[in-house]
């Protein structure tokens, strides 16, 4: 019962965004059922090598490598614990990123945090949200294959600096730029996509399972996708939870 409420809940989401624009107070599920480390406040003192997400926002906020940014207002670095479970990859910002500097918060933003909250995953705990591009695209147009590749570099050494469990990707952009693939979202969402990211410099290589889903803004103007996005949510929580497990039987 507690599994379909939250399926109610958030099959209501998007449908309250399109009457009214806001969202009601409250957790659409209890935080129940995950292990603790979902809960566990950000290390104060996270062991740090050369490279820092700081020293990345501040190359972001200086980087001319691309024509984006001579009309950007902001770069984006991103946000979030430098010990996430979770990274989440978009495609880039939108207007009221570019205003504040931070990703996701318009309206597809707020629903994004919404829906990261009903399986106990949050920017402030243990997700960290980032784009494909640092900037804004003119117009809110798809980033260029150009400039996607100029950002990436950024993103790399985010991804190596961060470790995270799991990869989100967050609509067809990001999912076909970071898996390097022609398929539509359609055919990628639902699956678990093994990521192999090398440093550049280094050599160091990882490998990072990636959910492809659905972008927030598409469940925004589709309600036909609100339920396979519930569904990837409902995936990823148990990859998570299994996951978390596996590495606490290893310690």
């Amino acid at each position: 019962m507690p599994d379909k409420n939250a399926l109610l809940n958030f099959l209501n989401l998007a449908a309250d965004y399109l009457k009214t624009g806001h969202l009601a107070e409250g957790p659409l599920v209890e935080e129940q059922g995950l292990p603790l480390a979902y809960l566990i406040e950000e290390d104060e003192n996270p062991e740090k090598g050369e490279d820092s997400l700081q020293a990345i926002a501040e190359e972001v906020a200086d980087c001319r490598a691309c024509p984006l940014c001579e009309t950007r207002t902001l770069a984006v670095p991103g946000e979030g614990p430098e010990r996430p479970l979770v990274m989440v990859i978009g495609e880039g910002p939108g207007a009221d990123e570019d205003k504040a500097g931070r990703p996701f918060v318009g309206k597809a933003g707020q629903l994004l945090d919404r829906m990261l909250q009903s399986i106990t995953l949050s920017r402030e705990k243990n997700c960290f949200i980032a784009n494909m591009v640092k900037c804004r695209p003119p117009g809110n147009r798809d980033p260029a294959q150009g400039e996607i590749e100029a950002c990436f570099p950024f993103l790399r050494r985010q991804i190596l600096l961060l470790k995270p469990m799991l990869i989100l990707c967050a609509g067809r952009v990001s999912a076909r730029s970071l898996l390097n693939t022609e398929q539509g979202i359609n055919a990628l969402r639902g699956q678990f996509i093994d990521l192999k990211i090398a440093d550049s410099e280094t050599g160091e290589e990882i490998t990072i399972p990636v959910l492809p889903s659905y972008h927030p803004s598409a469940l925004l103007r589709d309600e036909s996708l609100k339920r396979p996005a519930w569904e990837d949510l409902k995936m990823l929580k148990s990859r998570l939870i299994s996951l978390e497990s596996l590495s606490l039987i290893e310690e």
